[in-house]
């Protein structure tokens, strides 16, 4: 009799155990598939501000690029209001239609005159062409036009400004050059402007299907951190600038300070398919 007791009240503990297992067991899979879900959610509800605030920053570049191409449009427009037109209606006041009736000699004067005041606004109009896309770029190409844009700045005396061009046997398209140089221009303005710097160095290298630009120099600069962030305000339109063309060109663009800690260095990578490159 006691057998039985203490079998029927083992089975029922047996018993006991399996449904609070069991219970257990469930509960703890419906808290799992709940934690789950709530985390898909926070992933999704991530993912999703990630992408608003992506195409915010396309945005912002975009804005940047439209408000860079305007300003350009109406600096272009000003020069040629502001100066060529009042040289051009002074140039016509000496070719008016009174001169046949002056002497040779009068005549012969205000020809020469209209002819230098010609030649100066031909001059201006050149420089106004030659802002647009340098000579020496569309000549001779990235390595000349930067050689020329450093050996001014290093002409001034203040700041020692370099390059070294290691692969650059065959030229990129007209566009990607200039694009780059761009780039180049706006990064070494900002260091004229903003750090202090005694010497700007550029080095060139070509790395299978990559065109790599590396700019150093020894003053004040910014990290990528830093790049990243000005790019999400409303200020540093010349950093937009830079990562509008970055993204034309389908670039990478990096700020580091380097491990000594005693220069900044700016890395551009630029993918370059064979047939983009002009022998």
């Amino acid at each position: 009799m006691k057998a039985m007791m203490l079998l029927q009240i083992s089975n029922q503990s047996v018993s006991s155990v399996l449904f609070f297992g069991t219970m257990g067991m469930l509960a703890l899979a419906v808290g799992l598939v709940i934690f789950i879900v709530f985390h898909q959610r926070r992933v999704i509800r991530y993912q999703m501000r990630l992408q608003e605030m992506e195409d915010e920053q396309q945005k912002i570049l975009l804005n940047a690029s439209i408000r860079w191409q305007e300003e350009e449009r109406q600096r272009i427009a000003a020069d040629l209001h502001d100066d060529a037109g009042p040289l051009l209606a002074t140039a016509r006041l000496y070719l008016n239609e009174n001169l046949v009736n002056q002497d040779i000699s009068t005549q012969l004067q205000s020809i020469y005159n209209a002819k230098q005041i010609i030649d100066d606004t031909i001059q201006l109009i050149r420089n106004i062409s030659h802002s647009l896309m340098p000579p020496t770029l569309k000549n001779f190409g990235l390595e000349s036009a930067v050689n020329d844009l450093f050996q001014k700045i290093s002409g001034s005396g203040v700041v020692n400004a370099s390059c070294r061009f290691h692969d650059y046997r065959q030229r990129l398209r007209p566009e990607q050059e200039l694009l780059i140089f761009r780039v180049i221009q706006e990064l070494v303005n900002n260091i004229l402007k903003h750090s202090s710097s005694s010497f700007i160095h550029v080095t060139q290298n070509y790395n299978e299907d990559r065109f790599f630009i590396r700019l150093h120099h020894d003053g004040r600069g910014i990290t990528q951190a830093d790049f990243d962030r000005l790019n999400k305000s409303a200020a540093g339109l010349g950093l937009k600038n830079i990562q509008s063309r970055v993204k034309v060109l389908q670039a990478r663009i990096e700020f580091e300070k380097d491990l000594s800690q005693t220069y900044y260095k700016v890395t551009m990578e630029i993918p370059v398919e064979d047939h983009e490159m002009i022998a």
